[in-house]
């Protein structure tokens, strides 16, 4: 018989080109593949009698390990002896896991599957090698790689124990959130708060988010809140400025695909080197209240002189500083028209109904005025409410500013009791 013309990673033994009927042959391929057929043998098969004379052809018979001999149609082939479906792939920020099924039971005997960088670490991005080993046989199992790096491409393999790799692919973890920024500082000169970037260890520094906090020296009831988030290529932001000893608090984080990660706080107060001062809460007093009619008159400045009218005016029943910084940044319960914080009747008063913030008014100021706070007026989302003897008040001037990439909360507090 003359040598089929099969798949060209075959070997024929003795690489012949013609063979004996009836003899078996045994196949190999090239590593890491195994033929479909590993023994086969041929024979003459009578096809035709043509004017009386019997015409013979080549017939291939092929044989696996637990089978009987069967006729091969469409030739032998040299398959993979493991395959794995990379839709069962399972990868996290730092695992890999595959399920494997083997062509070839007899094949997978003692398999060695690990995961290695695919290449080197270098500072400030170690990545361990990790080694995961599984002796397995059948043919169908699962492979994990534990403990890994996130971020990091590997390089899966399965081998036999020849060494002869039989399944290879790389693959990457997933990214996770970042490590928090480790070094700032402040540039005296361009005032601008600077930061040392992070490195796309764990993923993809797609940005920093930024909040500020800053409250002038010159007025302890002036708080401005700043929410910001600047695309990764950027270092540094420059501060708002509201004078000598300003005092400030800013955290900042990094973000990547996964989120953002843990963020550095840090204090300091303008042109003086005591940054671990906590910042002072001074609101402004108010000293015409009427506990009989609920209500107190707080004299109003724009907070800013750049066109923006819209002021908004919160209230909130507790003068605690951290209440007051979260009010700044709040968005306001309505106020609904069963919630009465002054109590006219003097029955027993429902604490449980009324909002521990609200918003007051809507005012469109561009001059000082004095607001009566308290008179009842009410609109869409806001109600001037009675106040209530007894309580502690705060109001917030409050000015909003969005743009695309921050938001800032400008707020001024006035403080006191009924």
């Amino acid at each position: 018989c003359t040598k089929p013309q099969w798949d060209g990673r075959l070997d024929f033994p003795g690489n012949k080109t013609e063979f004996p009927e009836y003899k078996n042959q045994e196949l190999t391929c090239t590593e890491g593949l195994k033929p479909s057929f590993p023994t086969v043998k041929c024979a003459k098969e009578l096809q035709r009698v043509n004017s009386g004379k019997p015409k013979y052809g080549e017939v291939w018979w092929g044989k696996k390990s637990t089978s009987t001999w069967m006729r091969i149609e469409g030739g032998v082939q040299c398959l993979e002896i493991l395959q794995v479906d990379p839709g069962t792939f399972e990868i996290s920020s730092t695992s890999i896991k595959l399920n494997w099924t083997c062509r070839f039971p007899d094949a997978c005997q003692g398999m060695r599957a690990m995961c290695r960088p695919a290449v080197p670490s270098s500072p400030p991005c170690e990545a361990e090698e990790v080694m995961g080993e599984e002796m397995s046989q059948g043919q169908e199992g699962t492979f994990t790689c534990s403990q890994l790096q996130p971020f990091t491409y590997y390089n899966v393999t399965i081998a036999l124990p020849s060494n002869t790799i039989i399944y290879s692919e790389c693959k990457r973890t997933k990214e996770t959130v970042p490590d928090k920024p480790e070094e700032l500082w402040l540039d005296p000169i361009s005032g601008s708060l600077r930061w040392k970037a992070l490195p796309s260890c764990k993923g993809d520094i797609l940005g920093y988010q930024l909040n500020i906090t800053a409250r002038s020296a010159q007025d302890g009831g002036f708080l401005e809140m700043e929410r910001l988030q600047v695309n990764g290529s950027i270092t540094e932001h420059r501060l708002p400025e509201h004078g000598p000893g300003s005092r400030y608090v800013v955290s900042i984080r990094g973000v990547t695909a996964a989120g953002a990660g843990a963020a550095s706080l840090w204090q300091f107060q303008s042109n003086s080197s005591d940054s671990q001062h906590p910042l002072d809460i001074s609101c402004h007093s108010v000293h015409d209240i009427s506990p009989s009619q609920g209500t107190a008159i707080l004299s109003l400045r724009p907070i800013t002189s750049d066109g923006v009218r819209e002021h908004q005016l919160l209230v909130t029943m507790t003068h605690n500083g951290s209440v007051l910084e979260s009010t700044c940044l709040g968005q306001p319960q309505p106020f609904r028209a069963s919630q009465q914080p002054f109590n006219t009747s003097q029955q027993p008063f429902n604490t449980s109904q009324q909002p521990s913030t609200y918003l007051a008014a809507v005012l469109n100021l561009t001059t000082p005025m004095d607001f009566v706070l308290g008179d009842g007026t009410q609109g869409q989302g806001y109600h001037n409410a009675a106040l209530r003897p007894g309580w502690n008040y705060t109001a917030l001037l409050r000015l909003v500013h969005h743009s695309p990439q921050s938001e800032k909360f400008t707020c001024v507090c006035y403080s006191f009791s009924v």
